[in-house]
């Protein structure tokens, strides 16, 4: 369960594509905020790669803010997707 202390300092993060997509995240607000551009570290295929992606919208589902990110491929690392649903370690 969360406090009403914490739900007013986090929000959920949706990453819709690009190697992340389908990953829903908790995120905090600094200064009452959320990102509109974040960045994700995360291994594909064993290896390291640093992702950007871009918001998309924001909205309040059930009383907690709900923010979507669009991947930004021209400023992340390359990657090579796979037709493999898991191919994040």
């Amino acid at each position: 369960m969360v406090s009403s202390e914490t739900a007013n300092v986090a929000y959920t993060a949706e990453f819709i594509d690009g190697p992340l997509e389908g990953q829903v995240d908790s995120r905090v607000l600094v200064h009452g905020k959320h990102d509109v551009r974040v960045s994700m570290l995360a291994a594909v295929e064993g290896i390291e790669a640093l992702f950007w992606y871009d918001e998309v919208d924001a909205r309040d589902v059930q009383g907690r803010l709900h923010v979507r990110y669009r991947f930004d491929a021209g400023d992340s690392d390359p990657y090579i997707p796979t037709d493999e649903p898991n191919n994040l370690i």
